[in-house]
């Protein structure tokens, strides 16, 4: 096997020819997305219905048509491998046959009455089967479910900060978009509005890091930790032996509860991360694809933490407490929740969808061999990244200095325009029920071409 060497470096001019050539071909393929999206910056901020839109290769963002499966046409008729699916909200794969019908017969019999229907009592029997924890809560995203989890934490330890890891993503919740900023907690880049300083509300530390670990929650202050068993939004950084458990012995010894976001990590199994490796969460928050992409999250508790909860509740004023929402644990999610858990996302699914992942990293390490390239590619369950750096990264501050905003774009751009489509932050690629072999191979033989191209 050969071994990467600096030697193969990849020259900037060289990515910014090759991009070039690709704006070009991107712009001639996609008339009609270009002309949408012209239009739309009249009446559209940046021509988009959300700003993270503008965030795709290319000058302006494809407009598609249809989504089934893993796979997406757009107004120009290309058809495109999808490999995003929705950044997690369509890992089921595009309208799924199972929740679409039950979702569909729903929207006949009442989407929303504050009520609680039929499908509610067996789809938290489901949350408890497979996540372990026992009382469970319904909001309508991971966000939502992160915040309502952190207040709650705040509420009964009567304690003001939380934790979060360097790099991390919890949605658009106030403490968690931060980062270390020479050793001390600030605002993540990008981040808009913070309503108070960053440091006021949230300890920050690297991932891995054992003695920044033990020595934040030393002071006592810590309502709750909230992370992801994996960092995946910064690239996948993995946990090193040994560090969810010290997570877990520092956070009962100092009192602070322990939130695990399963959000993006529910691609380790049909139980998340937290059952794959037989994790002890105080709370788990979850959301994305567990509605089939109807807009869902949950977040559950043990029954320890769940009596401390009812202790503090006001029931009276349970609707303006911060926690909730008119729409939350309405019927249409419910019942869309409820057929994507049973008849969707199975643990014969799953391992489908894990076996597609290890062909893909498999495609995607030959690349890196055959040609040198100071890459490295981490599989997490069925999700799988390539990232810009010789060593895989153990923090989310190495994660990001390995970063290469160029390279990146040329990667994504170049995938596009071959009929691939990566999710647009990071090379990742994720995996559905019906991801096949042809699919992969197809990304595998794109990935050869451009790494042929770049190495000259």
């Amino acid at each position: 096997m050969k071994q990467p060497s600096r030697e193969r470096a990849i020259g900037s001019d060289r990515v910014a020819q090759m991009m070039a050539s690709e704006l070009a071909a991107f712009e001639a393929a996609h008339p009609r997305s270009k002309e949408i999206h012209d239009r739309a910056d009249g009446s559209l901020l940046s021509g988009v219905p959300m700003n993270w839109m503008t965030r795709w290769p290319g000058e302006f963002p494809v407009v598609f048509s249809d989504a089934t499966g893993n796979s997406i046409s757009d107004v120009d008729g290309n058809v495109l491998i999808d490999f995003c699916l929705g950044d997690t909200g369509a890992m089921t794969g595009h309208s799924p046959a199972p929740t679409v019908a039950v979702a569909s017969a729903r929207l006949d019999r009442g989407i929303t009455t504050m009520l609680p229907s039929e499908d509610a009592l067996p789809l938290g029997r489901e949350m408890v089967r497979r996540f372990g924890l026992s009382n469970w809560q319904f909001s309508l995203s991971a966000s939502d479910a992160n915040r309502f989890s952190i207040r709650l934490c705040r509420e009964v330890t009567g304690r003001d900060k939380v934790l979060v890891f360097n790099h991390c993503y919890h949605g658009s919740v106030d403490e968690t978009v931060a980062m270390l900023s020479d050793g001390k907690p600030s605002p993540r880049v990008g981040n808009v509005g913070p309503p108070v300083p960053i440091a006021e509300t949230t300890r920050v530390v690297e991932f891995n890091d054992f003695e920044g670990l033990e020595r934040e929650l030393s002071y006592g202050d810590v309502a709750c930790v909230l992370a992801e068993p994996a960092l995946t939004n910064i690239g996948i950084v993995l946990p090193e032996p040994g560090f969810l458990d010290r997570l877990r012995e520092l956070t009962r010894e100092s009192g602070t509860l322990l939130i695990i976001d399963e959000t993006h990590t529910f691609c380790c199994g049909p139980g998340c991360y937290t059952a794959a490796y037989g994790l002890e969460p105080d709370m788990i928050t979850i959301g994305k694809p567990i509605a089939g992409g109807i807009s869902t999250g949950a977040y559950g508790m043990t029954d320890e933490l769940a009596a401390r909860v009812l202790e503090h509740t006001v029931w009276e004023a349970a609707d303006v407490g911060g926690v909730g929402g008119t729409l939350a644990g309405n019927a249409l999610s419910m019942a869309a929740a409820r057929a994507t858990l049973e008849h969707v996302l199975t643990a014969e699914a799953f391992e489908r969808m894990i076996a597609m992942a290890e062909r893909f990293e498999k495609g995607v390490q030959s690349v890196i061999d055959e040609h040198e390239l100071d890459w490295t590619v981490t599989r997490l369950g069925c999700r799988v990244e390539y990232m810009l750096g010789a060593e895989r990264p153990r923090s989310g501050a190495e994660a990001a200095a390995a970063f290469d905003t160029a390279l990146d774009a040329l990667l994504h751009l170049w995938m596009l325009n071959r009929g691939i489509l990566m999710t647009p932050f990071h090379m990742m690629a994720l995996m559905c029920p019906v991801t096949g072999e042809a699919d992969v191979d197809a990304h595998t033989r794109a990935l050869d071409e451009v790494a042929t191209v770049l190495t000259g």
